[in-house]
C-alpha cells in the first residue's frame, strides 16, 4: 500500500513552522523555582530554551581545556604564562562545578530520574554524572591529597569525556534514523548532507571544520621561527594527526559517494566524485604530506608545505558563496574578458612608453619592457610602492595620466563582480520565491517540499520575515482566486481547467469545514429522517472523517 504523504495547509503554517525555527520559549514565570530553572536550562523537550546553547558553550570550554593541557607540556609556552593558565583552570573548574551542582539540584525534574525513589542519588551514580565528577575531582584531590603534577595533568584529560553528553544522544539519534540501512548508506549519511544525518552529521562537519582551522593556524605559526623552534615536534604530530583525519574523511567520501544521485556506478561514479572540485580540494589537503614523506629523499619538497594552506578551502564545502561567485564569473566572462583585454593593452602600452622615456635616465630600474610592466601595473592599480618611479618630466607626466586612467580601468572588473554577484543572489532568491509560490498554489505542502524550502532558504539567507511575506501574499492571492471563482457561472469555470481545479478544491475544502463544524449526530439523524441523501452521498459523508485524518 502506498504511503500517504503528510501535508500541511498554508493557512495553518507560519514562517517559523515552515523554516523549522524554534519558537520563543513559553515558560510560565509562576512555576516553582526548580521547575522554572529546569525548563529554561536543561529540558531538551522545551523549544526555545537555553539547553542547546548551554551544551555548546560547555563543549567549547572542554575543547579549550584540551588545548591548554597540550600547551602546559611546552615549558617555553607554559612558564611565562603560568599565572594565566592557572586562572583559566580555576574558571573552568568553577563552571564545571556549577554545572554539576545545577544538574544535581534539578535531578528531581529530569525525566530520566524523576520517577526514581531518590532522584538525586540516581543522578550521582549515572554515567554522565560520574564523568562530570571526574572532570573536577583532580583539582580538589591536589588540595587534600599529595598528587604528582604529571598524574594530575593526566587526570584532567578526563574532562574530554564530558563531550559524551553531546555525542551520545547524537549517536542514538543517528542509529534510529539509519535503522535498517546498510553500512555504506550510514557512512554516506555521515559525510554527505541528507535527511538521515541528523545532529551527528553536524557534529562530524564541525569536527572537520575545527581541524581545518587548527591545521591552518599551525601552518601559519610554523612559519614564525621563534614559535617553530619551540613547538617543532608538536607541529609535526599535529600535522600527522590532521592528515590522518582528512585522509580518513576522503576515503569515506569516495567509498560512499555511490549513494549520491549521479554517482551510482561503482567505478565511474567514484572517479566522477574524485574529480569534483570539492573532492580535489580534499586531496590537496593531504597530498603535500604524502609527497614529502615518500619523495623527500629524491627531491627537496619543503616548498610543498605552504600548499597545506589549501586545507582552508575545505571550509567552502558548506559555504555557497563560492558557487555563486563561479556562476557570476561564467555568466559575466565575456564582459570580464573584454575588460581584461583593455587592461592588458593599457599595461603593455604604458610599460613600453615607460621604457622609452626612462631607460636612459634609469637603466637599472627600467632595464627592459618586462621590468617596466611591474611599474605599469602598480601605477595603474594606484598602489604606488615607490621602489620604481620616473624621474624625467615626460615620464612623470605620463605617470599622472596613467594613475588617473587606472582609477577607472581597474575599477571596472571590481564593479562588474560586485554588481553581478548581487544580481545573481537576487535572481536565486527570486527563483526560490517563484518555486515556493508554485509549491503553494495547491494550498498544501508535503514534508519533502518543506525540507527543500528550508534548505534553499538557508542557502540564500532568506529571513523569517521574507518567508512570512510570501506566505501572506499567497494566502491573499488564494482567497482572491476562490472569491473570483465563486462569483463566476459554473459553465465559465468549467471552460478553464485551472479554474475548474481550484473551484473543485474550494468545494472540497468547504465540505471538510462543514464536517468539522457541524454536529455529526444531528446531521446524520436529519439526513436519515428526511432521506435527502443518496447512497453515494451518504457513503461520501461517512468517509470524510477518514480523509481528514489522512490529510
Amino acid at each position: 500500500m502506498e504511503e500517504v504523504k503528510k501535508v500541511h495547509r498554508i493557512t495553518d503554517l507560519d514562517a517559523q513552522t515552515l523554516m523549522g525555527s524554534e519558537a520563543e520559549a513559553n515558560i510560565s514565570s509562576d512555576l516553582p523555582l526548580r521547575k522554572w530553572l529546569y525548563a529554561w536550562l536543561l529540558d531538551p523537550e522545551c523549544p526555545g530554551n537555553y539547553q542547546k546553547t548551554l551544551d555548546k558553550w560547555i563543549g567549547l570550554l572542554i575543547v579549550a581545556n584540551l588545548f591548554t593541557l597540550v600547551f602546559e607540556h611546552v615549558p617555553a609556552v607554559f612558564e611565562p604564562y603560568k599565572h594565566w593558565f592557572h586562572i583559566f583552570d580555576l574558571i573552568s573548574i568553577a563552571v564545571f562545578v556549577i554545572e554539576y551542582l545545577l544538574r544535581l539540584y534539578l535531578a528531581p525534574e529530569d525525566h530520566e530520574f524523576n520517577k526514581r525513589k531518590l532522584p538525586r542519588l540516581a543522578y550521582v551514580f549515572s554515567p554522565f554524572a560520574i564523568i562530570d565528577f571526574l572532570a573536577v575531582a583532580p583539582f580538589f584531590f591536589q588540595a587534600f591529597i599529595p598528587v604528582d603534577l604529571r598524574a594530575l595533568r593526566f587526570l584532567r584529560l578526563l574532562r574530554i569525556l564530558k563531550l559524551f553528553r553531546i555525542v551520545i544522544p547524537a549517536i542514538k539519534e543517528f542509529v534510529e534514523l539509519n535503522k535498517g540501512r546498510t553500512f555504506r548508506q550510514r557512512i554516506h549519511a555521515l559525510v554527505f548532507d541528507s535527511p538521515y544525518g541528523g545532529t551527528m552529521q553536524l557534529i562530524f562537519d564541525s569536527f572537520i571544520g575545527l581541524w581545518v582551522m587548527i591545521s591552518v593556524l599551525a601552518v601559519i605559526l610554523e612559519s614564525v621561527q621563534s614559535v617553530s623552534y619551540v613547538l617543532n615536534i608538536e607541529f609535526v604530530i599535529l600535522d600527522a594527526v590532521a592528515v590522518g583525519i582528512f585522509a580518513f574523511e576522503y576515503c569515506m567520501r569516495i567509498y560512499s559517494c555511490v549513494e549520491e544521485p549521479g554517482f551510482k556506478n561503482a567505478v565511474a561514479g567514484r572517479f566522477k566524485q574524485a574529480t569534483t572540485a570539492s573532492t580535489m580540494i580534499d586531496l590537496l589537503a593531504i597530498l603535500p604530506f604524502f609527497l614529502e614523506v615518500f619523495l623527500a629523499h629524491v627531491f627537496d619538497l619543503r616548498f610543498l608545505r605552504v600548499f597545506r594552506l589549501a586545507r582552508l578551502l575545505k571550509l567552502t564545502r558548506h559555504n555557497d558563496a563560492t558557487g555563486i561567485l563561479v556562476k557570476v564569473l561564467v555568466r559575466e566572462w565575456p564582459v570580464m574578458s573584454a575588460s581584461a583585454f583593455i587592461m592588458l593593452l593599457l599595461i603593455v602600452l604604458a610599460a613600453s612608453l615607460g621604457y622609452l622615456f626612462e631607460h636612459e635616465a634609469q637603466p637599472d630600474k627600467f632595464e627592459n619592457i618586462p621590468t617596466a610592466i611591474y611599474w605599469a601595473v602598480i601605477t595603474l592599480a594606484s598602489v604606488g610602492y615607490g621602489d620604481i618611479s620616473p624621474v624625467t618630466p615626460v615620464g612623470r607626466t605620463m605617470t599622472i595620466v596613467l594613475a588617473l586612467v587606472g582609477i577607472g580601468i581597474f575599477a571596472i572588473p571590481a564593479a562588474l563582480l560586485s554588481s553581478a554577484f548581487s544580481d545573481q543572489l537576487i535572481k536565486e532568491r527570486d527563483a526560490l520565491k517563484n518555486e515556493l509560490m508554485n509549491m503553494l498554489k495547491d494550498g498544501n505542502l508535503d514534508e519533502e517540499e518543506i525540507l527543500k524550502i528550508r534548505e534553499e532558504a538557508k542557502r540564500l539567507h532568506l529571513t523569517i520575515e521574507e518567508i512570512n511575506t510570501i506566505l501572506e501574499a499567497l494566502v491573499k492571492q488564494k482567497e482572491e482566486d476562490e472569491l473570483k471563482n465563486a462569483t463566476l457561472p459554473l459553465n465559465l469555470i468549467a471552460e478553464r481547467p485551472d479554474h475548474a481545479v481550484e473551484h473543485y478544491k474550494s468545494l472540497v475544502n468547504q465540505i471538510y469545514q462543514l464536517a468539522l463544524m457541524a454536529d455529526a449526530q444531528q446531521f446524520e439523524k436529519s439526513a436519515q429522517r428526511t432521506d435527502r441523501l443518496s447512497a453515494s452521498e451518504w457513503a461520501l459523508w461517512q468517509d470524510i472523517p477518514n480523509r481528514i485524518k489522512s490529510v
